[in-house]
């Protein structure tokens, strides 16, 4: 073992080595890098320093490395490209865990470079030192320590083929490079940045598509076939469905909720097609991965009902011979699965879901209500009612938080004939872990105006995502919060019953309604946002017609527990609008 502060290997310095690595990183497509303070890893900050002054590459400055994580994640998704993040030794690495895991099961290309202590400090008990590699087991591509004093150049090669799924049978994902440095940590004496180039501002240009198939071949023979787009389906699952004369039941985040074929409220009208009904579904075509809905999930588990599932490349959410769909690998093959639907299969499905959507409008209005919720009067915003207008309302780029602010559009949010927004969502694990860093990556990536839809939980639990440091960019993000002051969700599942049988006390209301009182408005004044509160469905829909221009906070204030009854009624309404169409038919 060399001694402490002799080179070993290759005899490169620190700043040497972190040069190489840079210089390789960007030569493989990596475009922005998140750093977090600190000293060990002050030798790739000095070289990414000496990259942006030449205007080779955006840095980002984040003091909280698990935010750092998920600022990259957002990154990586708004430009489809490899974003890294860098931190120091110790438990900074730790804190990227959620958004490693995150990138795992959503496939998202983020590299993780990791400074570390070289070997001989290693199990010495030296400040900051544990052991890094393998830190995030099987939720990364590849993990590669490159030893203190040897040439990176490879291990970033091979990281970035593994993070771009350049792999046979690889899905694109997170990757690990752990970096030791031997002192000195700090250029050298005669090193300064270069001159500061004009930066070539890194776009990749993105937006909503849409695309067009031709008709089905008439060979093909009818079904009672439904398409299942589910979190990042792609605009592929609608043109299917079009070209095929077959009902589109789309989650917000499949990006491809739109179109003719699309059916809003769907979940609620998969009973008016169960094998009791007149018409029962025959078939289901799968893409996507669906995270959204318990009917979903019941109708894909029905052994009665064969299911196919759209899998041109590998993916990371499921191990291979896990679901119960037939995997098929090109639109040739699910055709002849799905067939094509008859004009009355298609119309059935979009009467019906025009009737629901219309319930369910006069439900969220107010205009179905009766007693003294039917007084006049501005409607009360609701979970639904938000949904629906943030969906109506936004173009550019949608975030979409987990738990019920992405439910509630899936519930409300009507399908247009084309698509308004690029829609995000952390779907991988569901997590509302770094939902605000996720936001500004994807604004500061995608460069457009984005909103981000989350509640009041999700957005306390990464209020430090509105820290930006001095001289940082500042996205142009509408933080759309629905405070009802505390977690709604629970009270739509099982425990809802628990609490309204009274058997436990308050412990459901303490344990998962987790109230709180937090003054948003003097949090959003901490931060330097400026802050809107609005309670209607009228002032919502006012404040959503301006332009997103730099950070806002516009919180929405609502009453959660009445929300459990207000989807019952719901449910009643859309019912009996739709027994009446299909009767009919």
């Amino acid at each position: 073992m060399p001694a402490s502060g002799a080179p070993d290997g290759d005899g490169l310095t620190a700043l040497d080595a972190a040069r190489i690595a840079v210089a390789a990183l960007l030569l493989e497509g990596v475009r922005y890098v998140v750093v977090a303070p600190g000293s060990r890893s002050a030798p790739m900050a000095y070289a990414l320093a000496e990259a942006d002054a030449a205007g080779r590459v955006e840095l980002l400055v984040r003091i909280d490395e698990r935010d750092a994580g998920f600022t990259a994640l957002g990154l990586a998704l708004a430009t489809g490209a490899p974003a890294a993040v860098l931190t120091t030794s110790g438990t900074a690495v730790g804190n990227l865990l959620p958004a490693v895991m995150e990138a795992n099961h959503a496939a998202v290309p983020i590299v993780v470079i990791s400074a570390d202590r070289p070997e001989e400090l290693r199990g010495t008990g030296a400040n900051q030192t544990t052991m890094q590699l393998d830190l995030f087991g099987e939720h990364v591509r590849f993990a590669a320590d490159v030893p203190a004093g040897r040439d990176p150049r490879r291990a970033v090669e091979t990281a970035l083929s593994a993070a771009t799924g350049a792999f046979e049978d690889t899905p694109p994902g997170p990757v690990q490079l752990n970096l030791a440095f031997r002192d000195p940590l700090v250029p050298a004496p005669g090193d300064r940045l270069p001159p500061e180039s004009g930066r070539r501002v890194y776009r990749a240009p993105r937006g909503p598509l849409a695309l067009d198939f031709p008709p089905a071949s008439e060979a093909l023979p009818e079904r009672r076939t439904v398409v299942l787009a589910g979190h990042d389906a792609g605009p592929v699952a609608e043109a299917f469905a079009r070209a095929h004369g077959l009902p589109l039941l789309a989650e917000p985040s499949s990006n491809a909720r739109f179109g003719p074929n699309a059916v809003g409220p769907y979940r609620l009208l998969l009973a008016d097609f169960g094998p009791e009904s007149a018409q029962p579904i025959e078939r289901v075509v799968l893409f996507g991965r669906p995270t959204l809905s318990r009917p979903v999930s019941a109708l894909l588990a029905r052994a009665d009902v064969p299911s196919a599932l759209y899998q041109p490349v590998p993916v990371a959410w499921y191990e291979p011979g896990r679901r119960t769909e037939l995997p098929l690998h090109n639109l040739a093959d699910l055709a002849d699965f799905a067939g094509r639907g008859s004009a009355a299969w298609l119309d059935a499905w979009l009467l019906a879901g025009a009737a629901a959507q219309h319930a369910l409008d006069l439900a969220l209005s107010g205009s179905a209500a009766t007693g003294p919720a039917a007084a006049t009067g501005p409607a009360a915003a609701t979970g639904p009612a938000v949904g629906a207008l943030v969906w109506e309302h936004t173009r550019g780029q949608l975030v979409l938080g987990s738990s019920n602010g992405i439910r509630d559009v899936d519930l409300a949010g009507a399908p247009a004939a084309e698509p308004g927004a690029t829609v995000f969502a952390n779907r991988g694990l569901a997590g509302i872990d770094g939902t605000l860093a996720t936001a500004t990556g994807i604004a500061l990536g995608g460069r457009q105006e984005t909103t981000v839809l989350l509640g009041d939980v999700t957005f306390l639990h990464d209020a430090g995502g509105l820290l930006l440091g001095a001289g940082e960019e500042e996205p142009n993000l509408r933080i759309v919060v629905l405070n009802d002051a505390g977690g709604a969700i629970f009270g739509l599942l099982e425990h809802g019953a628990v609490e309204a049988a009274g058997r436990y006390g308050t412990a459901v209301e303490r344990l998962f309604g987790t109230p709180h009182s937090v003054d948003l408005a003097a949090l959003a004044a901490a931060y330097g946002i400026a802050h809107r509160s609005v309670s209607t469905t009228a002032e919502l829909a006012a404040a959503l017609s301006r332009p997103v221009e730099g950070r806002s906070i516009l919180e929405v204030r609502t009453d959660r527990h009445g929300l459990r009854e207000l989807h019952a009624r719901i449910r009643a309404a859309v019912g009996s609008a739709v027994a009446g169409v299909l009767a009919a038919e």
